[in-house]
């Protein structure tokens, strides 16, 4: 009986046993399934091909990650040195510890013009309501003078990120000039040179491709990248160096982007200014529909991800202009007209005389003491636009258009695989993908 028990209880026990590993290895085999299920959803890159419909992105459907395995050219000090400093968090914290719940932030994308830098700060720190609002500085590469007049900001909350990876910063490799590239129109079956011309013959230029190149990977950080925006769910501003803000500026696109969606269902973006540089408005009581404007334009998030998605659009396209390749190429793709909307006198002046192109550092350089003459009257300094206004569409109107071939500067392979690396550093998770036509989709 004895012996029999003990039988008994060496069964019962391996059956225990074998229970428990058939439990523990279904455990296992879950646990893993859901592991990868995981690591597909993070390693998973934001598609360009479906393009057919619109979709809106929230801070509730959606997370952001950091993609991996990207082929970006290798860093020196200087580039680990800006990328770090863009993980710091903004000034002036002790001064202004709280945003307000529905502010605009503001972008200021700089490159190497101080005189002109001055001048847009100084017009900024008179803007009404600047000091509720987060502004961003973006520089194309690292220049002290330019890094000294932001680090002087007061009136608001200030960070400043440097574009790592901007021709400025690399000296003797892409995307700077690297040893044996092609110049002007050689040959590179000939003399073995590096590069791919463009459609007129021209080898790249580092100083005229960081225009695009600064412009792309901006855009896909401030939404995407930085913690104190890529969650940000109302619209951004974005503006030049060598833009002058009027006073009422902030306070007017408050209201465009609250009447947009209410007066023009259709308009991707608001403007301060309109989309000719040269003109300073109808001085009408009409809002105006017009296509998108370079100055002081503002959209959102979901605008954003349509841009985005476009991203092989952009980087294919034969011209150095971030704005002229967004005319021609990108806002035609989307199916009908871009209007953006902005009111009849305009909030922000574009004063340049000095382009990108030319250069501070070349021996005949432009030089502009970046004095202004706009004369700011009393109705530029008080909100000037009117709820109560209808809107002007103004259709056919000229410039840009589908079909032009681009003024060339972007023949180069590697700035095309630059770019849309840029386009592929964060991944989005969309966590609950509603489909729909860009007429239901609210852009305000």
């Amino acid at each position: 009986m004895a012996a029999l028990f003990r039988k008994a209880r060496v069964k019962d026990g391996s059956f225990r046993r074998a229970v428990l590993i058939f439990l523990l290895g279904s455990f296992l085999l879950v646990l893993v399934l859901r592991t990868n299920a995981v690591v597909d959803l993070i390693n998973k890159r934001y598609t360009f091909a479906s393009d057919d419909d619109s979709f809106g992105l929230t801070a509730d459907n959606y997370t952001l990650g950091f993609s991996e395995n990207l082929e970006l050219p290798t860093q020196n000090e200087l580039s680990i040195l800006l990328e770090d400093h863009n993980r710091m968090p903004p000034k002036n914290l002790d001064l202004y510890p709280k945003l307000a719940k529905h502010h605009i932030v503001i972008v200021l994308y700089v490159h190497n013009r101080p005189k002109y830098l001055q001048v847009v700060i100084d017009s900024l720190s008179q803007v009404v309501g600047i000091s509720e609002t987060l502004l961003i500085v973006s520089h194309d590469g690292f220049f002290e003078e330019m890094d000294k007049i932001v680090k002087g900001i007061k009136f608001c909350q200030v960070k400043q990120i440097f574009a790592p990876y901007s021709p400025h910063v690399f000296g003797s490799s892409f995307p700077g000039v690297s040893p044996g590239d092609c110049k002007d129109k050689e040959d590179p079956a000939k003399i073995k040179c590096k590069g791919n011309p463009d459609q007129y013959g021209n080898h790249r230029l580092p100083k005229i491709v960081s225009l695009k190149h600064h412009w792309w990977w901006m855009m896909n950080t401030v939404w995407d990248g930085l913690r104190e925006t890529r969650k940000h769910s109302g619209h951004i501003l974005f503006i030049e160096e060598d833009h002058f803000i009027y006073p009422n500026a902030y306070q007017n696109l408050m209201l465009l982007t609250e009447l947009k969606h209410k007066k023009c269902p259709l308009c991707y973006a608001a403007n301060l200014a309109p989309s000719d540089v040269k003109l300073r408005g109808e001085r009408l009581e009409t809002l105006i529909a017009e296509r998108m404007g370079n100055v002081g334009y503002a959209f959102n998030r979901t605008v954003w991800r349509k841009i985005h998605r476009k991203a092989r659009e952009f980087c294919a396209f034969d011209d150095y202009n971030w704005d002229i390749t967004m005319w021609a190429t990108v806002y035609p793709s989307f199916g009908g007209p871009v209007y953006s909307l902005r009111g009849p006198r305009t909030s922000a002046v574009h004063f340049g005389k000095c382009g990108l192109h030319q250069g501070q550092d070349e021996k005949a350089p432009c030089v502009h003491d970046g004095s202004v003459n706009f004369e700011v009257e009393q109705e530029d300094r008080v909100p000037n636009i009117k709820s109560k206004w209808g809107v002007n569409v103004l259709t056919n109107q000229p410039g840009y258009k589908a079909g032009f071939r681009g003024w060339g500067g972007w023949g180069d392979t590697r700035d095309r695989e630059l770019c849309m690396q840029f386009s592929k550093m964060y991944v989005v998770k969309d966590l609950g993908k509603v489909s729909m036509t860009f007429s239901s989709v609210r852009t305000s």
